[in-house]
This record gives structure tokens, C-alpha cells and sequence, in this order.
């Protein structure tokens, strides 16, 4: 009788479920992470949606055919009945059989046909993504952690405009002394100083994250820029101030996560750089490596009052946890204008992050490309190599440019009430 009426279930969300709209059905699982109860707000409209809201809404947007949530609830329940049946179908040994069913028990049906949850909750050595869908492999980059609970996931948006609070840019944080010993800083403010990323120990001066390739019928490369931030900023005003609490769950909370950083101080030195990123560039074509022969890098420079060794740890963040972390120590610094200047040029983007720029492209519209990167953060920490001293901390968050004039971004600086 069961089986019955499941195999009936199964046939009337196939008579639905053309390949069209499952393609767009995967898709959306792997871009929207089971979340229960919890609402979803999306940045470019503000407005609280539901998982199953916006696998519809997603489905809607690729295909133009309708789907309510509740069809999509209840394929959400026919397909985790299916991949039951075929974990149990795989397993010989009765023992895991055993443990994979009393684990699966535990899941809900969102996170049974969640190839990344179902892969991590089981140990399975690899994803298994629908053989249906070749477009949804790619889509891993953005799936959410699944050792959250169901009730607990909670998915801010990302900064549209500034939240100021009454935190002026200190020049002297109560509560906080430096450690003996330091070198002194800068003997007087500069005109820099309030409009700039930067403390009176180091100052971000230029920053790029490019994509560089050989023209066909020129002997010069071509450069585009993802994001750019100049030398010049576009205002002498005093940075606007963000609370950092509302950008905490962007990133790791402990274990060098922002939250731990910031506890330790310098509360002045935390930054928050909101990017609009350019993709108006042509999508390269595959060729062995992967990156259409091109070279994706990042080039930045910084200065200030004393000679030291600069090291840089980025760390690539999606739903809050990290991905990826790198590693860097800048080149010597050099004497110039009266301020020593670090540089870190053309340091070669990881291969995560080519992927997910190639894989963000092939999106077919802006909201779609910002839903992803709604999740996608960035965390940047300088130090002191020799006595560990924290510099600079810049958190970077994105969205997808629609100017005409390419990348853009805004300064904000971190503080706490």
C-alpha cells in the first residue's frame, strides 16, 4: 500500500517537474542551504522568503514557469524518499546500512537531497550530485555548512546602505592599550587618517583583484578589473561606522574568525568594504588549467611610518565558515615619500575563486548572481610577522556592479556600542 502511493507521488512530480525545471530545481537547492524555519532575506529587495519561496522564485527566474512552494515542498519529500531508497539500495554491509538509516532518520527531507549535507551527515568520500543535472556540480561552491541546526541558521544581508552608530573613529580606545614595546607611531595625525582604510601603523593604499590576458592580435595584455580600490579616495569625509555584530555571522566567530579579532583589538583597526564587483567581461573559454589562458591575481599596496615584515592571511568564507585560507609576506618594503610602501603584487588568485568568478558568470541575471554572493565574504587580516601585532583587519562583502562605470565600493569602519 505504501509503495503504492509513493510510486504514485513520484509519477504526478514527474508529470511537473519537466527537465527544464529540475535543472533550475537543483540549481537553487545548492545556492539556498536548508535553513527550517528561519527566513531567508535577500539584499536587493529586503524581503523575508522561506527556502522553498525561493527555490520557486529561482525556478521562476530561469524558466519562467511557475512553481508554488508547496510543489516544491513536496518534491523536496518525493526526491529524499528516492536517495533513501538508493543509499540503501548501495549498501551491502548491514551495519552501515544500519547507522546511514539511523543518521538519514535525523535529517530532514531538505537536507536528505542536499548533496553537500547528505556527503558530510554520511562520509561519503565524495557528492553525489543528480546524473540529471550537469549544471548543478558547479553549484557546491555555495552550499551552506550542514553541521547547523535546522533552527539556527540565519542569513543576514549583506549591507545595502550604512547602519551608523555613535562610534567616531577613535584616536584613543578606552579600554585598549598597546603592548610594551611597539614602535611609535606617526607623530601626528595625517591628512589621511579618518577617509582612508588605515591606522597611524599602516594604510591600505591600492587594492585590485584582476583578470589578465594576451589579446589575440596585440602584443600587450588586457586587464580587467573585478574590483578597484584607488589611491584617491572619493571623499575626505570621515568614514561611516558599522556595527561589527552585524556582520558577525559573515564570517567565523572563533578560531581567528572576526568575533575573536575584534575582541583582541585594535577595535580601529577593522574595516568594512562593501564591493561592487565588474563581470562585464567575456566568459573565457575553457582551456587546460582552466582559466581560458588567462592569469587571475590580486595586487595591493600599502605604507607606513616603520620598516617590518607585512604578512597577509585572506580567508574565503561562504554561510559563515571558512573555505579557503592563504597565507602571504609582502615584499621588503622600500623607502619613499617619507613612508616605507609594502607591496603584494600579482599574487595569484586560488583556484577556488576562479572557479566560483567563471561559475557566478554563467548566471544569466543580477539578482541572481547577488542572491550568491549574499553568502560569500572575504576576510583580510595584516600583521607584524615578527611580533604578531594586528595592523589592518578588512572585512570585504559583494554584490554584482550595474554601472556603466564598472567596479565600485564604499568604506565603512567597524565598530561596537
Amino acid at each position: 500500500m505504501g509503495d503504492t502511493g509513493e510510486k504514485g507521488l513520484d509519477n504526478d512530480a514527474e508529470g511537473v517537474w519537466s527537465p527544464d525545471i529540475e535543472q533550475s530545481f537543483q540549481e537553487a537547492l545548492a545556492i539556498y542551504p536548508p535553513c527550517g524555519r528561519r527566513k531567508i532575506i535577500l539584499s536587493d529587495e529586503g524581503k523575508m522568503y522561506g527556502r522553498n519561496e525561493l527555490i520557486a522564485r529561482y525556478i521562476k527566474l530561469r524558466t519562467g514557469k511557475t512553481r508554488t512552494r508547496k510543489q516544491v515542498s513536496s518534491h523536496i519529500q518525493v526526491l529524499a524518499r528516492r536517495k533513501t531508497r538508493e543509499i540503501q539500495a548501495k549498501l551491502k554491509d548491514q551495519v552501515a546500512k544500519d547507522k546511514a538509516l539511523q543518521t538519514m532518520a535525523a535529517m530532514s527531507s531538505a537536507q536528505l537531497v542536499s548533496a553537500t549535507v547528505l556527503q558530510e551527515k554520511l562520509g561519503l568520500s565524495e557528492p553525489h550530485y543528480p546524473s540529471s543535472t550537469t549544471s548543478t556540480e558547479f553549484f557546491q561552491f555555495w552550499t551552506g555548512d550542514a553541521s547547523q541546526s535546522r533552527d539556527t541558521l540565519d542569513i543576514k544581508p549583506i549591507l545595502q546602505a550604512p547602519y551608523p552608530i555613535p562610534v567616531p573613529a577613535p584616536t584613543a580606545v578606552p579600554g585598549y592599550h598597546a603592548p610594551p614595546g611597539r614602535a611609535p607611531r606617526l607623530p601626528s595625525a595625517t591628512s589621511w587618517q579618518g577617509s582612508h582604510i588605515g591606522t597611524e601603523t599602516l594604510r591600505l593604499v591600492e587594492f585590485t583583484a584582476f583578470v589578465e590576458r594576451q589579446a589575440e592580435q596585440d602584443a600587450c595584455k588586457q586587464q580587467h578589473r573585478f574590483v578597484h580600490i584607488d589611491p584617491t579616495p572619493a571623499s575626505d569625509s570621515p568614514l561611516e561606522t558599522v556595527d561589527v555584530r552585524q556582520i558577525y555571522d559573515k564570517f567565523p566567530e572563533r578560531g581567528g574568525g572576526l568575533r575573536d579579532l575584534y575582541d583582541q583589538g585594535p577595535p580601529h583597526a577593522f574595516f568594512l568594504v562593501k564591493f561592487w564587483a565588474d563581470l562585464s567581461f567575456p566568459l573565457l573559454e575553457e582551456e587546460p588549467g582552466g582559466t581560458g589562458g588567462a592569469f587571475y591575481g590580486v595586487s595591493s599596496r600599502y605604507e607606513g611610518p616603520r620598516a617590518l615584515t607585512l604578512s597577509c592571511t585572506s580567508k574565503v568564507c561562504s554561510f559563515g565558515k571558512q573555505v579557503v585560507e592563504k597565507l602571504e609576506t609582502a615584499e621588503p618594503p622600500h623607502w619613499e615619500d617619507g613612508r616605507f610602501v609594502f607591496q603584494l603584487q600579482r599574487s595569484p588568485l586560488c583556484e577556488y575563486l576562479i572557479n566560483f568568478i567563471r561559475k557566478l558568470q554563467t548566471l544569466p541575471e543580477k539578482p541572481m548572481m547577488d542572491s550568491v554572493l549574499e553568502n560569500f565574504t572575504i576576510l583580510q587580516v595584516l600583521r607584524d610577522q615578527e611580533t604578531q601585532e594586528l595592523l589592518l583587519c578588512v572585512a570585504f562583502v559583494f554584490e554584482v556592479s550595474a554601472s556603466e562605470h564598472g567596479a565600485q565600493h564604499h568604506i565603512y569602519r567597524l565598530g561596537r556600542e
